[in-house]
């Protein structure tokens, strides 16, 4: 017998809801998530009039950051 659970309940079907909404409803649940994220302290570095500046923005930065420095890497080394 299975366990209902309705945090993961909800969660999926605020996954399930996402591609439905327009582009408008996105940056507003995306702002909601922030105010929740900036009010419970989550993984936030920075935060200013400019906006949050996550943990997770930080790590996606610097994946780019690498990328680009490993692609440069190759480029030189190839005769």
């Amino acid at each position: 017998m299975g366990s209902y659970d309705p945090v993961v309940s909800t969660v999926n079907e605020i996954q399930a809801a996402l591609p439905g909404l327009t582009d408008e409803e996105l940056q507003k649940v995306e702002g909601m998530l922030r105010e929740q994220l900036r009010s419970r302290k989550i993984g936030i570095l920075y935060d200013d009039a400019y906006g949050i500046w996550t943990e997770d923005d930080q790590t996606s930065a610097a994946a780019q950051a690498f990328l680009l420095m490993d692609e440069e890497e190759k480029k030189r080394e190839q005769p």
